[in-house]
Order: structure tokens, then C-alpha cells, then sequence
């Protein structure tokens, strides 16, 4: 098997140390594979999270086609940002992920061939790592990754096609000149990585200072002639796109995230062949000194004898060299993983994507770790909701009076967290604001097209909803639904038939508000009075009610119970009532229901330990109120803040 100037020995691979490199580095692989598989999931980074917002869509047909092949740059974007899509389908994603880093890992492998160094082959598994910590940390840098790439490849191929050519300098500056052409179209500034490579290579590897200086100098032509005068782009847009310094590259919300770490992936190549060119330079010089007697040889000392000694044992033992590198290229690798890992980021992608798919016990899971954070809650509480626990586990997590619509101060651009919420309130209008920032955010989304159909058909706005339906349907995973609501309008042009829509409609007001906390109780009021039998809307105003300690207007809808059979009175709500009988005197109509005696003696055992043994001294109480009361609204009522049973030990 012969590549390039070089024969690679089958028997060599079979017998020799090869296999063990060969070995080391397919397990790495997999190891890599599987990571990104089972840990971080690759799902996670595809939804987004309303996190990403650099995330590309992908359509079919030749209009979204051509809009890409028709500018310098455009084929990596275009091919990276259909593999892109693959992360919907976790294990395809994952091995495309793989593929990208193993590429990266064998050109790398490949440069040093060339110039000869292969015993720091280990340089090889730099940029996976650096991968890696970029997927740990739930970023997207695909595109910008695969332009690097691509400038990769095409290094390859030039030491691959001079290595086979005529060493005439001329030959070699037109192969470098079409390839830079080539590469410039399809991979735009990212060409520079490319072009600064082979100048060194050509410099410092070859000593060929004039095709060298020649290649240098077209770096800097080639992007201003083909990607100004002959594409009509800005001068910085010719030199600069899709590589990670691109204006376009940090205007994304997360594209000051893991920007170090790109940087590092972009500049370790030019890097190792500046400072290995460089030393070459260095030794031939020294050995040129030392051949015409300008300096002697000075007998080792006896420190250098023990390194010089230790140094040759290690290379002589091929066994204990190939189980040091392994144990320690695994080593770093966990150490990489472990210390990058963003437990909490990953939280939140996770609470998402499962809230999207209303997976509401996978939610209540993910939400554990990462409690503090406002719209864990906000899902959170929509999953109790969903599975029947809001009114009685709602103060088993931590509670905020922002927490219920995410109203809190910071939260006013967090679009993406609360549209699902407000359609299933049958707040559309609401819905539809966040949608529309969600476009202009993060831009056509197959998920934020899909709920735009969805509002836009609800409100009757059907010409709109077309207009979304039918790019949903050039998507890869929701065309078939898109295309089937677009076959019902054929027949059925009002929707009458369908029975979600249908829902929606009969739920969703006309009317318009300035959502804020101070103006809750109207607008679930106007809910319950458009839908009495909006079940959410009535929980919400309770559990409103409650964060607020408004109990009052909750005594005043308690009769509501009755709209929704609800066979006993929730544990939550016997603890309200309870607080209110108590501060007010007053007796509350629960007609026909009962309090449970398990709830009176709750209460009743409360007081005791608050009233007579501490003397509502609340520092005091606290521990032993929350060890036992920690998820009751009697403790929230007196200390504003819940969810700590479990933190101080209670069960």
C-alpha cells in the first residue's frame, strides 16, 4: 500500500508497534463516540435550550440551495449544516461529531508525517479534546470547526500532490494557486488556516523561500480578488468569514462561549509548524556551526548521563512507553471531561428538551440538579402540574413569586422558556409575542416554525399559517406534519375538524395585556371566565395565590373545586385554608368537602413547635420546621422560600 512517497508495511501493522498506536487510538475513538452519546447527548445541543442561537436551520430545495453555493463560504455551510441536523437523531449525531474530530486528529497526523516528526504524534489528540470541551460545555461550533476542516484537508492534499510532482517551484505555486481558489469558495477565510501552513511549510520545512514568499503573498490576494471583486463582499467578510474571530461568529448570543477554545483548535497547527520550522532552522544552523569547529563537544555531566539514561530505557521498552502514553492520553482525556462538564447547562438542556416533548417525570429528574435556576422551576412547575402534583408537591422545590411565568427581572428576553406555557394557558397572543422574538433570535427553528403554525391556525390567521406550514415542510423531521395540516386546509380551510385547534379556540382570549406579576389574577381570571373548565388556568391562579400569600382571592375561587370534581381538597389548599382561618377568625365554605385530619394535625403540630416552643422566633424554629414542613405551605407562609426539607435532612 503505498501513500505518496511513503510505503506502509502491512506485516508492520500486523506485528509491529503500529498496532498498538492503531489500538490506542480506535479506543480513544470510541471512547470519544460513546461520550458524546450516552453523557452529553448531542440531542440537547440540536433543541437548543432557547441557549443556542447559532444553531442552523436546513431546508430542502434548490432556492435554500442556491443561496449558499452562490458566496464564498457557502458549501461548509451548507454540508455542515445539514450534518448538523443529525444531532436530532442522537447516535447519528454523536458519529458524525466523532467522524469530524477523527479527521481532524488524521490530517493532523498526516502534516507531521511529512515534515518528518512523527513522535509527536500525541499532538494528534489536542483538537479532540478541545472537542470535547466544547460539547461538555453545550456550545455549537460545528460550522466554524468543519471550515477548519476542510483548510485541513486541502493541506493534505497539496503535500500529498507536491510530494508526487515536479519539484520545479513553479508547479507547486500553480497547484497551491488552484487549490486556493478551490478552497477559498468552499470554505471562505477559513482558506488563511490553509494558505499560512503551506507558506511555512514551503519556508521552513523546504527551505524554498521564493515559492514561499510567492504562496504569502496570494494568502493575501486571492481572498480580495475572488471574495471582493469577484463575490462583492466587504473586505472583512472576505478575509474573516467563518473563521472564529468573524463578526458574524461573536455577534451570536454564544458566541463569546468557548470562543478560547476555538481559537486554540484554529491556531495549534500554524503554531506547531512555526515553532518545529523554527527548530529545524535552528539545528541545521547549530550543525553547520559545529561541522567548521566553531564549537566543541562537551563531555555530559552526570545529571544528563542519569536523563540521557532514563530517556533511552523508556524508548528501548516498547511495552512500558505504549502503557505511559495509553494510561496517560486516557488519564488527561477523563481529567478534560471531568473538569469541563457544566453540570448545571446540561440541566437546563435537558429540563427543555424533555419539557418540549412533555416528558414531565423525566423533567421532574433532570430539574434536581440545578434548582436555582428560575426557569428549572418554571418547567418544573408545568411538569407538576401536567402529572396532578402542583397543588400538593408544588413547596417541595425551591418557589419564587417570579417562578410561575418566569416574570422575574432578566427574565424579559427569555422568549424560548415560556411560549409552550402560554398556548396551553390558551394565552396566544402572549405565545405569539415570544414566538416572534424566538425568530428573530434564533432564526428559522423547525420548532419555532412549528409553533407559529400552530398559534397562527388557532387565531384564524390561515394565509400566515401557510406561509409557515410550507417551510416546515421542506424540513427533515417535521415535514410530515406540516404537509398533513396543509392537506386538512385543502378540506377543511377553518379547522373546524380539528380537534386541537379546536382546544386552543376555545380557551384563548382576543384581548391583550402588559403580562406582569402585578396583573396575574386578571388575566387567569379572564381565562376561567372565557373556559370555566380550564383546568391550568384555575390551578395557576391558585398556586399564584399562594406564592403571593393572597389568601383572600384564594378563599374567593376555592368554590371553583367544584367545576373540576376534584374528590378532596389538595394538601396544599388544606394548608392555605388552615393559615387563613387561623389570622382571620373567619369560617370558610368548603362545600360539602371535609379537611383531612392528617392535614389539622399537621397544622396543629406546626404551631406547637413554632408558637410555644420557640416563641415564633423563625431563626430559631427553622431547622426543625424545615427538617419536618420544609414542603408545606405552612412553612413558605412564614419563611417566604420552600424546598428545603430534603436539604435539611427531613424525608
Amino acid at each position: 500500500m503505498v501513500l505518496g512517497n511513503s510505503k506502509i508495511d502491512v506485516r508492520k501493522w500486523v506485528h509491529g508497534r503500529d498496532i498498538g498506536r492503531f489500538t490506542r487510538s480506535v479506543t480513544f475513538f470510541i471512547g470519544f463516540y460513546l461520550y458524546l452519546l450516552l453523557i452529553v447527548d448531542l440531542r440537547l445541543i440540536y433543541h437548543g435550550a432557547g441557549e443556542i442561537s447559532n444553531f442552523p436551520s436546513f431546508f430542502k430545495g434548490w432556492d435554500f440551495f442556491r443561496e449558499f453555493v452562490s458566496r464564498p463560504g457557502g458549501p461548509v455551510e451548507y454540508f455542515a449544516s445539514f450534518l448538523s441536523q443529525l444531532f436530532y437523531i442522537g447516535w447519528a449525531g454523536a458519529l458524525v461529531a466523532t467522524l469530524q474530530a477523527w479527521l481532524i486528529y488524521a490530517c493532523i497526523g498526516y502534516f507531521l508525517k511529512a515534515i518528518e516528526y512523527r513522535k509527536l504524534r500525541w499532538i494528534r489528540f489536542i483538537p479532540s479534546l478541545l472537542l470535547l470541551v466544547i460539547y461538555t460545555q453545550y456550545t455549537y461550533h460545528f460550522v466554524t470547526v468543519t471550515a477548519l476542516l476542510a483548510a485541513l484537508v486541502f493541506v493534505c492534499l497539496y503535500l500529498n500532490m507536491i510530494s508526487k510532482g515536479s519539484k520545479s517551484g513553479w508547479l507547486r505555486l500553480f497547484i497551491f494557486l488552484i487549490m486556493s481558489i478551490t478552497l477559498y469558495y468552499i470554505a471562505a477565510g477559513a482558506y488563511l488556516l490553509f494558505a499560512v501552513i503551506c507558506t511555512m511549510y514551503e519556508l521552513l520545512f523546504r527551505g524554498r523561500w521564493l515559492t514561499g514568499l510567492l504562496c504569502l503573498l496570494l494568502s493575501a490576494v486571492i481572498p480580495y480578488v475572488e471574495g471582493v471583486l469577484v463575490f462583492s463582499n466587504s473586505s472583512i467578510d472576505a478575509f474573516c468569514d467563518l473563521l472564529p474571530f468573524s463578526w458574524k461568529f461573536i455577534a451570536y448570543k454564544a458566541g463569546g462561549r468557548m470562543v478560547t477554545i476555538v481559537y486554540l483548535l484554529y491556531l495549534l497547527m500554524p503554531l506547531t509548524a512555526l515553532v518545529l520550522g523554527l527548530w529545524q532552522v535552528f539545528v541545521k544552523l547549530y550543525a553547520k556551526r559545529k561541522y567548521e569547529g566553531q564549537e566543541t563537544e562537551k563531555p555530559p555531566t552526570k545529571p544528563l548521563k542519569l536523563i540521557t539514561g532514563i530517556y533511552s530505557w523508556y524508548f528501548q521498552h516498547k511495552k512500558i512507553k505504549w502503557i505511559f502514553r495509553t494510561v496517560f492520553l486516557f488519564g488527561f482525556a477523563f481529567g478534560v471531561v471531568v473538569f469541563s462538564y457544566d453540570i448545571e447547562r446540561k440541566t437546563l438542556f435537558e429540563v427543555e428538551y424533555y419539557k418540549y416533548r412533555k416528558m414531565w417525570p423525566q423533567v421532574l429528574k433532570a430539574a434536581r440538579n440545578h434548582l436555582d435556576s428560575f426557569p428549572v422551576i418554571l418547567a418544573v412547575n408545568r411538569a407538576l402540574y401536567h402529572i396532578g402534583r402542583l397543588n400538593t408537591d408544588m413547596f417541595s422545590y425551591p418557589q419564587h413569586t417570579g417562578t410561575l411565568f418566569l416574570t422575574v427581572k432578566g427574565s424579559e428576553r427569555e422568549y424560548w422558556k415560556k411560549f409552550d406555557l402560554f398556548i396551553e394557558l390558551g394565552l396566544v397572543n402572549f405565545a405569539y409575542k415570544d414566538l416572534s422574538g424566538c425568530l428573530e433570535i434564533f432564526g428559522e427553528r423547525p420548532l419555532v416554525l412549528k409553533r407559529l403554525a400552530l398559534v397562527n391556525m388557532a387565531k384564524g390567521n390561515i394565509n400566515s399559517a401557510r406561509i409557515f406550514l410550507n417551510k416546515l415542510a421542506k424540513t427533515l423531521f417535521d415535514a410530515k406534519w406540516a404537509e398533513d395540516y396543509l392537506e386538512l386546509l385543502l378540506s377543511d380551510p377553518n379547522l373546524l375538524t380539528d380537534s386541537q385547534i379546536q382546544h386552543l379556540r376555545s380557551m384563548m382570549l382576543q384581548k391583550d395585556y402588559a403580562f406582569s406579576v402585578i396583573d396575574y389574577e386578571d388575566i387567569l381570571l379572564d381565562l376561567l371566565e372565557k373556559n370555566p373548565q380550564n383546568r391550568m388556568a384555575f390551578e395557576y391562579l391558585m398556586a399564584a395565590y399562594l406564592l403571593t400569600n393572597h389568601l383572600d382571592g384564594f378563599v374567593r375561587n376555592i368554590a371553583r373545586l367544584d367545576d373540576f370534581n376534584y374528590s378532596k381538597i389538595p394538601r396544599l389548599y388544606e394548608e392555605a385554608l388552615l393559615v387563613y382561618v387561623y389570622r382571620t377568625r373567619k369560617s370558610v365554605n368548603l362545600y360539602g368537602r371535609q379537611l383531612t385530619p392528617e392535614s389539622n394535625r399537621r397544622f396543629d403540630n406546626f404551631s406547637q413547635t413554632y408558637q410555644q416552643r420557640y416563641g415564633q422566633n423563625k431563626q430559631a424554629a427553622f431547622k426543625e420546621l424545615a427538617k419536618e414542613y420544609g414542603d408545606t405551605y405552612l412553612f413558605y407562609y412564614i419563611y417566604g422560600f420552600s424546598g428545603v426539607k430534603q436539604w435539611a435532612g427531613g424525608q
